[in-house]
């Protein structure tokens, strides 16, 4: 059953079209990641799904209500995280809580074992007396989460929530989306992290307003069009560069000691480039990074 359905989805700002004709359906249940860089129309286009902003034009369901025409329908069934941290820092874990608690009109014993329940499952028990303002930056993307949750969302709206977070943290985190899918909530994450998108069921590439490939993490690795090598040359400066200008070439970039690249598999070959200049090279299996990459640079190509 989708639970979230985006149609033709635009928004312009003048003549920028920030979210430019996006169509996406999103499954209850199910982890969804929108990942592009900064200025894709992420955060556009979680905020349009969410009803904090009017679309241009298109239309938004969400939990089966339209989301311009029954806003508060869709708002006491939704979760929003934003990017920022926008708890109060000199209030305390359990005071942030009780707060949010009251806003949402969550009291007595039904509070008292949700906020237990969500202090356990965050591990947050041992500081809910400590200010906000004091907890290190996964401890406060955990005392977000823990808020945006009190009144049971069936959907979690994530607008880049481990951003500056740890490794460790960010690990955490992710594992207390998955306990939360499996307890049946449907989790929507807009991340420029590449290898926190590969935790997700499904991943939209997002670049310039336009989703340019919707699919598994899986399907997108094992992507025909493109060839992905890794490199290596006596002079890597002088190989890059001879490199970028062949007709084929998507993308060289430097990958630690080496170089990655990546070319359209109908048009060249790393055997065929190296009579351009001497190198050594090995197929390699893609990363999502590599993809998207090869993806976004296709698209300026076609459009060159």
């Amino acid at each position: 059953m989708r639970i979230i359905q985006a149609t033709n989805l635009t928004r312009r700002f003048g003549e920028l079209a920030a979210v430019d004709h996006v169509n996406l359906e999103v499954a209850e249940g199910e982890i969804f990641a929108l990942v592009g860089p900064d200025g894709a129309g992420k955060t556009t286009t979680l905020r349009l799904l969410c009803g904090l902003m009017n679309p241009t034009d298109g239309a938004v369901m969400v939990a089966g209500h339209d989301v311009t025409k029954e806003l508060d329908a869709v708002k006491d069934q939704i979760g929003y995280m934003a990017q920022r941290f926008g708890l109060y820092g000199d209030l305390s874990v359990d005071e942030n809580m009780a707060f949010y608690g009251d806003l949402f009109g969550i009291v007595g014993k039904e509070r008292v074992e949700l906020t237990t329940r969500l202090l356990q499952m965050t591990r947050m028990e041992p500081f809910r007396k400590r200010p906000a303002a004091k907890l290190s930056g996964g401890m406060k993307q955990k005392l977000a989460l823990m808020c945006t949750l009190l009144h049971k969302p069936r959907v979690l709206f994530l607008d880049e929530p481990t951003n500056g977070v740890d490794p460790v943290s960010r690990r955490d985190f992710w594992a207390i989306l998955y306990r939360l899918v499996r307890d049946g909530l449907t989790v929507f994450v807009a991340t420029a992290y590449l290898d926190e998108a590969e935790r997700a069921n499904r991943v939209a590439l997002m670049n310039r307003g336009r989703l340019i490939r919707c699919d598994t993490p899986r399907a997108l690795r094992e992507d025909l069009d493109h060839a992905y090598y890794k490199i290596d040359s006596p002079d890597q400066r002088k190989t890059r560069e001879l490199l970028q200008s062949q007709y084929g070439v998507l993308s060289v970039l430097p990958a630690g000691e080496d170089l990655r690249l990546i070319v359209n598999e109908q048009a060249a070959s790393a055997e065929e480039l190296t009579s351009v200049t001497p190198f050594t090279w090995q197929r390699i299996a893609p990363s999502l990074e590599d993809v998207f990459i090869a993806l976004v640079r296709q698209e300026e190509v076609s459009r060159e």
